[in-house]
């Protein structure tokens, strides 16, 4: 009987642990207030679905894919996809904005996950819909993880960036671009090996990829994407022309307030393309 109790007892803890785990106390009682007040939210992978590791190999580098299932067509198109992770010390991830000249808004990106929290994205027509998708991620420590030993060396290539295409761009079709961009984006809770200090955030804010001065891929990022961010897009080549690239980055004295921030570098990066 008392074996029995036992049993039950151990159930009943295993069973409120994940309860707790996968706690939406976070989404539910501020974030979906805070970015969409008063909004009605569908949730579903009809629209766009989140890939994401359910155990993350590396807290700092979780990879994330966002699969849309709708065309970019003039008519009706997602518009922006705003990414969250429910749990880190500052929740919000980027937001992400796409014109019918993207193609497709699929995006694929690494972010930081701070502990076992929902990420989330949110997507937004062109008329005016909103439609959610999320996934459950198994990670500690992200944003705290060591900055690299030599941020000297990283520092001297900062804003560094190059655009990976495939070998045969097809004219008139959607085709995946990638851009890397050489960047400790520094969280601000992130221990110094050498020194020993806490660095204050420095991060890539703003990233606007153009076709021929076509907007393909606008963002809004913060302290949750990777070092070394780099983004996976897409957008359509009518013809030869340029792929260009302009972010910048800021840095700010809170890791979680964008209160007292100061505006840092801005860099370009340009690609001829011929399909």
């Amino acid at each position: 009987m008392i074996n029995k109790i036992i049993g039950a007892l151990c159930l009943a803890l295993i069973a409120s642990g994940a309860l707790a785990a996968e706690d939406e106390s976070a989404w539910t009682s501020q974030l979906k207030d805070q970015f969409f007040a008063g909004r009605t939210i569908t949730e579903s992978d009809a629209v766009i679905e989140l890939d994401a590791p359910y155990r993350a190999e590396d807290p700092a580098l979780v990879p994330l894919k966002i699969v849309s299932k709708i065309p970019q067509t003039n008519d009706r198109y997602i518009k922006k996809i705003l990414v969250l992770v429910d749990k880190n010390p500052f929740p919000y991830v980027g937001e992400f904005e796409f014109t019918p000249d993207s193609g497709k808004a699929d995006l694929a990106m690494r972010v930081r996950v701070n502990t076992y929290s929902f990420v989330r994205a949110i997507a937004e027509t062109s008329d005016g819909q909103l439609y959610m998708t999320k996934k459950f991620v198994k990670a500690s420590g992200g944003c705290s993880a060591p900055i690299g030993a030599d941020l000297d060396a990283a520092m001297q290539r900062l804003g560094k960036a190059k655009f990976r295409l495939p070998d045969n761009i097809k004219p008139g079709e959607a085709n995946e671009a990638q851009l890397f961009i050489s960047h400790p984006n520094i969280t601000g809770m992130q221990m110094d090996q050498v020194t020993r200090f806490v660095k204050k955030s420095h991060f890539v804010n703003q990233v606007n990829v153009s076709f021929n001065d076509k907007p393909i891929l606008t963002a809004k990022t913060d302290i949750a994407i990777s070092a070394d961010p780099n983004f996976r897009f897409y957008f359509i080549p009518e013809k030869s022309g340029i792929l260009k690239a302009e972010f910048t980055d800021m840095s700010c004295l809170s890791p979680t307030s964008r209160a007292n921030c100061k505006a840092g570098q801005s860099f370009t990066e340009t690609l001829a393309v011929k399909p």
